[in-house]
């Protein structure tokens, strides 16, 4: 994520989860499924010592485009993935050093992936784990 030195607030870290490639795996198809919902063709390369420059750099193509040519696209797909403005505007204000579509790139992954992790924390999650009253 880019960083501000600011420890973000999560329910648990995912840094652990991002060098599994079961969990990149479903990140991709996630985010490739978001992005088909729109009609837009996210190619990535199966080599994944460099799977993460070259998601980032696919998407932040698809997003610049969007910003300069179809903004209601691109708040349709944010709607879709559940990443809200006040989130976007947080992290431009915080890295005025990264360009708009470089932040949204950033964001994107960082919400699909955590979609992935949440979706497999629950679907293991059985009731028989709760604590009795």
């Amino acid at each position: 994520m880019l960083s501000s030195g600011k420890p973000m607030k999560e329910p648990f870290d995912i840094e652990p989860f991002k060098a599994e490639q079961e969990v990149i795996r479903l990140t991709i198809q996630q985010i490739k499924k978001d992005f088909g919902m729109f009609g837009m063709d996210v190619d990535f390369p199966v080599a994944m010592e460099m799977v993460y420059h070259d998601l980032f750099r696919e998407l932040e193509y698809h997003i610049s485009d969007m910003l300069a040519r179809n903004v209601q696209k691109l708040s349709a797909l944010l709607y879709q993935i559940d990443l809200n403005e006040q989130t976007i505007v947080n992290a431009w204000e915080e890295h005025p050093e990264y360009t708009h579509s470089q932040v949204i790139a950033e964001l994107i992954i960082y919400r699909e992936l955590k979609k992935v992790l949440f979706r497999s924390y629950y679907k293991n999650y059985k009731l028989k784990d709760l604590p009795e009253e």
